[in-house]
């Protein structure tokens, strides 16, 4: 399923690290000489159009944000992503996930020492008691969010037609949800300010260092308890993926159609995803074609060809 950013692009496009090689085993069978077997290549990708897209969702219903990574592109492409990342290029994959942009500034509130004091703080004075405003505001960002996908050119048609519809179902969602409860706020802050310390990863220059490959792993348990925390306000993402029906529309070659069906908050979502085969290997054709174009994106201090 995606699970990309309404907002594609970062005020820098800042590419992560994947340490994707697999370190051979060598097995010495007893008193034997002969030499060891080869290392199997690395896998990425599915084996068939259908497995490269059920592949993604399953690392995503178990909140595995490096291995996400893995598989969704060519292992061959993954060194240059790692350099992008550490060089401040881009974020890929976390680019894929709504308000990423918003991120590195999330990340460094959630690790201020008085951070749960002031969140609560913030949330008492503009949003307690404020659910007919929440809800409006809600139903406001739907609509925006919908004009923004329908006119910004840096969304496929088959991101376009996917995502009007998740964002017409979080709309539907979050105009019902229990956004000003201060309990459920309170537990949210909690969870979030605790798994992101545990990170150790308190902005954008934390996860440069860090590199992809690190960084993703130690941000999973932050997405984990994100899903964790929209259950309680109703919004269940492991139904959504649990849900998830894929089905081969069609195939061309190297070139395929992947039907994907899935409920989210009740609502069905019928989309079509394209993938593509390289090097033997099936990869989800726009996370493909965003992760080439951060691997791609030259150094901040280069002048714009």
């Amino acid at each position: 399923m995606h699970a990309h950013a309404l907002t594609r692009r970062r005020h820098r496009r800042r590419p992560p690290r994947a340490c994707l090689a697999v370190l051979p085993l060598l097995l010495w069978l007893g008193g034997c000489e002969r030499p060891a077997p080869a290392a199997a290549p690395v896998q990425t990708g599915g084996a068939t159009p259908v497995e490269a897209v059920e592949v993604l969702t399953g690392h995503l219903r178990r909140g595995d944000l490096a291995a996400f990574a893995h598989d969704a592109l060519p292992a061959d492409l993954a060194p240059a992503l790692e350099q992008a990342w550490r060089e401040d290029r881009t974020r890929w994959p976390l680019s894929e996930l709504p308000l990423s942009a918003q991120l590195p500034t999330t990340l460094a509130a959630l690790h201020d020492p008085h951070a749960e004091r002031v969140l609560l703080a913030t949330f008492d004075r503009q949003f307690a008691g404020a659910d007919r405003e929440l809800r409006s505001t809600a139903r406001a960002l739907a609509v925006f969010a919908t004009q923004y996908l329908t006119q910004s050119p840096g969304f496929s048609d088959d991101e376009r037609r996917h995502y009007t519809q998740l964002v017409a179902a979080t709309g539907d969602w979050a105009a019902h949800a229990p956004l000003a409860d201060r309990a459920l706020a309170q537990a949210t802050v909690e969870a979030l300010t605790t798994a992101a310390r545990r990170s150790a990863l308190d902005g954008d220059a934390a996860l440069g260092r860090a590199g992809m490959s690190a960084g993703l792993t130690r941000l999973s348990p932050l997405f984990v308890a994100g899903k964790q925390q929209l259950r309680a306000y109703g919004l269940d993402l492991d139904v959504s993926f649990d849900s998830v029906e894929t089905t081969l529309a069609s195939q061309t070659g190297d070139q395929a159609r992947v039907r994907l069906r899935y409920l989210l908050d009740g609502r069905r979502i019928d989309a079509e995803i394209g993938v593509e085969r390289t090097g033997g290997r099936w990869y989800v054709a726009d996370f493909l074609r965003h992760a080439r174009a951060a691997a791609a994106a030259p150094p901040a201090s280069a002048p714009a060809p």
